[in-house]
């Protein structure tokens, strides 16, 4: 069993980038190294628990895409494991899905350095298929004031 380590603070208003990396879910208009900068994302914290709210632009197109622009989730030491479970459902013939995403990061200071995942949830129709197991992401960074 792995030893919980005391959480870093991570709390605060982040400004961050992203790059599209592999689009392995072939989501429309998702160009491969394609840069956004300038993302507001608050974050907050009790202990080992934290959520993130992506806001402005960004946010208003997670909560249109997704249903929601709140990752939640655990920072053990310096990691934080946050997951945006996506509530507006897609069908593809009897297949039924949300993409949900999720936040993989570590902090350094006032800086968060990680990778975005995007995957479907479905419900394991035979139709979902084309979907299944598939995976886009991104890189990115974002920094906050000195706290």
């Amino acid at each position: 069993m792995r030893q919980q380590c005391s959480p870093a603070e991570v709390a605060g208003t982040f400004t961050v980038g992203v790059t599209n990396r592999t689009n392995g879910c072939h989501f429309a208009n998702w160009t491969e190294g394609a840069m956004n900068s300038g993302i507001p994302v608050s974050i907050t914290q009790s202990g080992s628990t934290a959520s993130a709210n992506v806001t402005g632009v960004t946010g208003t197109y997670f909560d249109v895409v997704f249903g929601t622009s709140v990752f939640a989730g655990s920072v053990d030491g310096d990691s934080l494991d946050l997951k945006l479970m996506g509530t507006n459902s897609q069908t593809t013939g009897n297949c039924t899905y949300t993409y949900d995403g999720e936040i993989l990061a570590t902090a350094n200071g006032d800086t968060l350095t990680g990778k975005i995942n995007y995957k479907p949830a479905t419900n394991g129709h035979t139709d979902c298929v084309t979907i299944e197991g598939c995976v886009s992401y991104q890189d990115f960074t974002g920094s906050r004031p000195p706290q």
